[in-house]
């Protein structure tokens, strides 16, 4: 049961910085000449405002969503995986590849257990090395994770370009089996938009990660590493091998989310289909403060920014939006400590 305090702390932060967030969007808007309220209104019907910007929204949110819980697992770890970009494209094209080899007239359902191992295991085995790396050499995973973006990257470029492609373009064949449906096929209203049922994989995922944290032993090993990998030793836990299952898990994690593209979306991979998604999912991550709850929010926060700056296109650059979203992550990073310092110091004055 959360308390009132750890309700506080959990929830008033978050709140301070979207404010200050908000502030500093009003000021680089009146910098353009426009009005702040023209904008932000442009920017919610753009998105939240009708159907196809919704579903727009729900499809990035799903990608960003897997990222954010793959840096979390990360960081709950005491470990900063930089390498969510190259899990997700891993996953995304070991996912592809496999349905190159798979008939037309195979149901989805019985292929999406396939699918998901198969991009599981694409992400978590470039995930689990940097893992190996920290627990057997001490190899800073910040740096491992950097190098493996570039190496992995490369790697599925080149295996595209010689092996794999269509010609004249950057992506495999089309999947003749296990596409999965879009929500506009249960919901007529998101018409056009790419969200799709790997939406309801994504929140599972945001489920079993919070009951594997907070409801087994696994998962508390896990928080203890993170909290003092020191004391975690001292009292039987094999920090070593924690670090490696946590990279393994987060990567897998990673990987998941590149189902979203490939069988959700366009059917097949797409060289730099991840977009930056897996960086972004640091933010996300950072954000929902490693929480799933606040993960799958602060994914929905995200996504809704980076739709918004089509949306609001005509009165200000879209890369103010980029702005903003930088200024979240830093206004999350400078408020948090500082609101929470002074809860605690509210609370002690009115205890004195």
């Amino acid at each position: 049961m959360m308390t009132r305090e750890k309700f506080e702390e959990a929830v008033l932060p978050p709140v301070v910085a979207l404010l200050v967030a908000m502030l500093v969007g009003d000021a680089l808007i009146l910098l353009f000449g426009q009005s702040p309220g023209a904008v932000y209104r442009m920017l919610l019907e753009g998105t939240w405002g009708n159907a196809y910007g919704l579903g727009q929204v729900l499809y990035k949110a799903t990608t960003l969503t897997f990222t954010g819980l793959a840096v979390a697992i990360g960081l709950r770890a005491g470990l900063f995986n930089i390498g969510a970009e190259s899990q997700l494209a891993a996953g995304g094209f070991m996912a592809a590849v496999v349905g190159l080899a798979i008939p037309a007239g195979v149901p989805a359902l019985l292929l999406l257990p396939v699918y998901f191992l198969a991009a599981a295991l694409a992400g978590g085995a470039v995930g689990a090395l940097p893992g190996w790396l920290k627990a057997r050499f001490g190899a800073h995973e910040v740096i491992t994770t950097i190098m493996l973006n570039f190496v992995v990257l490369a790697l599925l470029n080149y295996l595209i370009s010689s092996r794999f492609k269509v010609p004249d373009t950057l992506h495999t064949r089309e999947l003749a089996s296990g596409r999965l449906p879009r929500l506009d096929a249960f919901l007529p209203a998101f018409h056009g938009s790419a969200a799709n049922v790997v939406l309801l994989l994504a929140l599972a995922a945001a489920v079993l990660v919070g009951w594997f944290l907070f409801r087994t032993r696994a998962g508390f090993e896990l928080r203890a590493t993170g909290l003092q990998p020191a004391a975690a030793e001292y009292g039987g836990v094999k920090v070593g091998r924690v670090w490696w299952h946590a990279m393994a898990i987060s990567g897998a994690l990673a990987g998941i989310g590149g189902l979203n593209y490939v069988l959700g979306y366009k059917g097949y991979y797409e060289e730099g289909f991840a977009t930056g998604a897996g960086f972004l999912g640091i933010a996300v991550a950072l954000v929902g403060r490693s929480h799933p709850v606040g993960i799958v929010l602060a994914a929905l926060l995200f996504a809704t920014l980076s739709q918004g700056g089509l949306a609001v296109n005509a009165l200000v650059p879209k890369q103010m939006v980029d702005v903003l979203q930088a200024v979240v992550i830093i206004a999350v990073a400078t408020s948090v400590p500082e609101v929470r310092r002074l809860l605690r110091g509210f609370r002690r004055s009115n205890d004195a």
